[in-house]
C-alpha cells in the first residue's frame, strides 16, 4: 500500500465523535452531571473497592450533598428487605451483606466467626463506647496491662488508629472502623446497645465523648481475673458474624484465629 492509499483510507475511516467527557477535559470545565438515582447509587457502591465518603459520590456525580444524603436514605430503607445492608461510618458508606445471611456466606467463602477472648470482648467494649480513647485510658478502666490485646485488634481490624492525642507523648487514638461495624451486623454506631447507667458514668470519667447511656439497657458483665471489665461487651463471639463488604466479587474473609489468651 502507498503512501497515497494510506491517506485515502485514513481519510475514509469515520472520526470517533467526543464525548462530553472529552469536552468537558478539553475545555477544563467540570463533567456534565449524572442524574443520581438509588440504582445508579447502589451501582456506584457495588463496584467500589472501598467505602466513598459522600463527598466523593457528589463529586462523581456532579450534584450536591443534599442529594446524595437523601438518595442514601432512600436506599437504606430499600434495602431493609433485601440481603445487602448500607453501612455508614462517620462520612463513608459502602455496601455489605445483611447479618441474617452470614452463617450462609461464612460456609461459603469458608470463614468462622471471629473467635474472641474475654480479654479482647472487654477491650473492644471500650474502644466502642468511649472512642477516641488511648490505650492507657484502656488500661486505668480496665485495671491491667492491655498492649498485647490493643495490637490483637488492631491485627484483625477491629480497631484503627484514628490518629495522635496532644497530651504528653502524642499517644495514639483508637476508635471502631468499617471491619467493626460489619463483624457485629451494625449499619453504624447508632445501633449499638444503651449501657447501664454505672457503666455509661464510668466511662464518662475516663473523659468520654459520647456514650451511649440509657438505664435499663443490657447488662454489661462482672467482673473476672482478665480484668474488672472482663466480658463487658454487649456482643459474644456468636455475634461477630460475617458481614462481607459487597464488590464485583465476593471476598475471601478472615479466617478465624485462636482465640488470644
Amino acid at each position: 500500500m502507498t503512501d497515497g492509499e494510506v491517506r485515502v483510507a485514513e481519510e475514509l475511516v469515520p472520526a470517533a465523535e467526543p464525548t462530553p467527557e472529552d469536552e468537558s477535559a478539553a475545555t477544563g470545565a467540570p463533567p456534565p452531571a449524572i442524574e443520581l438515582t438509588e440504582a445508579t447509587l447502589e451501582g456506584l457502591l457495588f463496584v467500589a473497592e472501598r467505602p466513598l465518603s459522600r463527598r466523593e459520590i457528589a463529586s462523581l456525580a456532579g450534584t450536591d450533598r443534599a442529594t446524595v444524603d437523601a438518595r442514601l436514605g432512600d436506599l437504606e430503607v430499600s434495602l431493609r428487605r433485601r440481603g445487602i445492608r448500607l453501612v455508614v461510618s462517620g462520612d463513608r458508606v459502602e455496601l455489605a451483606t445483611a447479618p441474617d445471611a452470614g452463617a450462609l456466606i461464612a460456609r461459603y467463602v469458608g470463614a468462622d466467626a471471629v473467635r474472641l477472648s474475654p480479654a479482647s470482648l472487654e477491650t473492644l467494649a471500650i474502644v466502642a463506647y468511649r472512642q477516641p480513647v488511648t490505650r492507657a485510658a484502656i488500661e486505668r478502666i480496665r485495671g491491667v496491662d492491655s498492649d498485647y490485646t490493643v495490637r490483637t485488634l488492631l491485627h484483625r481490624r477491629l480497631i484503627v488508629e484514628l490518629g495522635r492525642s496532644d497530651a504528653p507523648g502524642r499517644p495514639f487514638l483508637y476508635g471502631t472502623g468499617f471491619d467493626f461495624l460489619e463483624r457485629f451486623g451494625l449499619t453504624s454506631l447508632e445501633e449499638l446497645p444503651p449501657l447501664e447507667v454505672d457503666v455509661a458514668a464510668r466511662l464518662a470519667e475516663e473523659g468520654g465523648e459520647a456514650v451511649n447511656l440509657a438505664a435499663g439497657g443490657p447488662e454489661v458483665g462482672e467482673p473476672s481475673e482478665a480484668g474488672p471489665w472482663s466480658e463487658a461487651g454487649p456482643w459474644s463471639e456468636a455475634d461477630a458474624g460475617v458481614g462481607q463488604p459487597v464488590g464485583p466479587s465476593v471476598p475471601s474473609g478472615p479466617s478465624a484465629p485462636a482465640a488470644d489468651d
